[in-house]
């Protein structure tokens, strides 16, 4: 009787092809890092401050420390990258699911370093005083995407989506924006909802 194929999990490589997708994961997380360093992106956060986090979204310390609140945005990335992907291309292999995911989100990290967004950023949003994130800070990211993707995995549909909507309304009261509210105030911005968030 021939033995059934073990399905494919994230922290179990069943094949040389799974190993591959991890190491392509890593280089796309590397070459991310370089195309940013080029950018002209600082490593570290230039206010010499070398807490690993930073809380107040109105610092400039934001986007430059290896968390911050808007790394749950990326949390938040990564499950709706699971379940879009899973949409799409359910009967690809986990890791081959994760290397999709986690080059989206490289290449947003790329793009959102870009003059044209930071600026967009900065005229749309109430990211007045946003510069672009430091590098370590982007891989963090990257990461924390990874982590959601993760999540999305582990938790499937229902509980990966409690968790998102619990992560967004805490977001909301705490720093008054979420990763759905960022989109729309990037895409189209609101004013009555700019007012708010800044607290007029």
């Amino acid at each position: 009787m021939p033995t059934p194929l073990r399905q494919s999990s994230l922290f179990k490589i069943e094949s040389k092809y799974d190993r591959l997708a991890l190491l392509l994961t890593a280089a796309v997380i590397l070459a991310a890092a370089i195309i940013l360093y080029l950018q002209g992106r600082v490593w570290w956060c230039t206010e010499g401050d070398s807490a690993p986090w930073s809380w107040n979204i109105w610092s400039p310390h934001n986007s430059q420390h290896l968390i911050d609140p808007y790394s749950f945005t990326h949390v938040l990335h990564g499950i709706l990258e699971f379940w879009l992907i899973g949409l799409f291309l359910g009967r690809l292999p986990l890791a081959w699911r994760l290397l999709i995911a986690l080059s989206i989100e490289s290449t947003w990290e790329i793009l959102e370093n870009s003059t044209y967004v930071i600026q967009r950023y900065r005229d749309a949003t109430i990211s007045l005083n946003y510069f672009g994130d430091s590098i370590i800070n982007s891989i963090s990211d990257i990461v924390c995407c990874g982590l959601g993707f993760v999540l999305g995995w582990k938790l499937r549909f229902w509980r990966s989506l409690a968790l998102f909507v619990i992560t967004e309304v805490t977001l909301i009261v705490w720093i008054h924006d979420s990763f759905l509210i960022n989109i729309l105030m990037l895409i189209w911005p609101v004013d009555s909802i700019r007012h708010w968030q800044m607290g007029r």
